[in-house]
């Protein structure tokens, strides 16, 4: 049975997960604007998530505002976690959004606890948090602003140019506390990515937010994140992709070979059914049965192609002020202002940054 919502005030065993008790009102919504795609409103009990595994992340709290994406990307390794809502991971991931409409209320509450040590927060690690229903909900300036009020670094990563938007608030927040940018941009061939990702803005509208947020005095990372055997791999269009990112004002990058999980891998393997039926065979048997990643072969193979390219148009870089981990220092501020750089420096942080190079990273939205 597919989830249509819960009762108020009544235990449901098809609710959402840690929410099976609802205090408030949910509702679903479809609008004109966003033909095809409808938005399930729920009151949240949390907002903070402690990540399975800590231990072997750069970070241990995220905030995910919205639960599917309307960016639509085939690839999609969160494309499972909608199945938990007796939703499917393929079409009902991308146009079945639950919004989390009091998500900032809730953060707020749960970063003043007495508990709470300040640690850093990651947005983006599981679905987008600037995907195209942010234009309507508009979530993000409330949780900006309940992270700079309690004095917690954070880090976005997206695909989404509503980024731009929130730019000035950013800024501001950068000033108090550590903040962190990243865009993900996985494909510049323009047909392929509409193809592949056809939610996303193009790489263009994203390269063009990279610029914006570069003026805004922050250093980005760009994710060129997954990398697709036989599509994406070839040394022209690496260095294609990697000569773009760099002319619009990108500070590194990170890479890595594409990822599959169940669910994604059923959706991703139909859409090149449809797509590239002459590679199926080989994606077969890059990804055989219930694996993951690419070969140990491939990546390595991938490693040995992408890091000159990196070194060579001087993407490879890092800085042990941009770890997530790090923490707000006293005087931070003052400080940025007068380092040797036009305007404020930020940092961005990424999985990458507790390595002395940069290497491929293992989960595409993790950083």
């Amino acid at each position: 049975m597919r989830w249509h919502g819960q009762q108020l005030g009544v235990d449901d065993s098809a609710a959402l997960p840690g929410m099976e008790r609802m205090d408030g009102l949910v509702r679903s919504v479809t609008t004109p604007e966003f033909a095809g795609m409808t938005f399930h409103e729920v009151l949240a009990k949390t907002a903070l998530n402690r990540v399975p595994g800590a231990s072997a992340m750069p970070f241990d709290w995220t905030v995910n505002p919205y639960r599917g994406c309307s960016h639509s990307c085939a690839y999609c390794f969160a494309r499972k976690t909608h199945e938990y809502l007796d939703l499917d991971s393929g079409a009902d991931f991308d146009s079945q959004i639950v919004v989390k409409v009091n998500v900032a209320e809730v953060l707020r509450g749960e970063l003043r606890r007495g508990s709470w040590t300040r640690e850093p927060v990651m947005l983006g690690t599981n679905t987008d948090p600037y995907q195209r229903a942010e234009g309507r909900y508009r979530l993000m300036p409330g949780i900006i602003g309940a992270l700079t009020e309690n004095r917690t670094p954070f880090s976005i990563l997206t695909k989404g140019t509503l980024l731009r938007r929130d730019l000035p608030l950013l800024a501001d927040a950068a000033e108090q506390v550590r903040v962190t940018l990243a865009m993900s941009i996985a494909v510049f061939d323009d047909a392929l990515q509409k193809s592949l990702e056809p939610g996303t803005p193009s790489a263009e509208a994203r390269l063009d937010t990279v610029r914006a947020a570069t003026a805004a005095g922050f250093r980005v990372t760009v994710f060129l994140m997954p990398i697709l055997p036989h599509l994406t791999d070839s040394i022209a269009a690496l260095d294609h992709a990697l000569g773009r990112i760099r002319a619009a004002g990108a500070a590194r990058v990170v890479y890595g070979a594409l990822h599959l999980r169940p669910g994604a891998k059923e959706w991703f393997l139909h859409w090149l059914e449809r797509e590239h039926p002459e590679l199926v065979s080989s994606y077969r048997g890059l990804y055989p049965g219930v694996s993951v990643q690419a070969p140990q072969a491939y990546r390595r193979w991938l490693g040995k192609r992408v890091q000159p390219l990196l070194r060579m148009h001087r993407l490879d870089g890092w800085d042990e002020d941009d770890h997530p981990r790090g923490r707000p220092q006293p005087g931070l501020a003052a400080r940025e202002a007068t380092a040797p750089r036009l305007g404020p420096v930020r940092s961005t942080g990424s999985a990458a940054s507790a390595r002395p190079s940069v290497v491929p990273a293992s989960e595409p939205t993790l950083f």
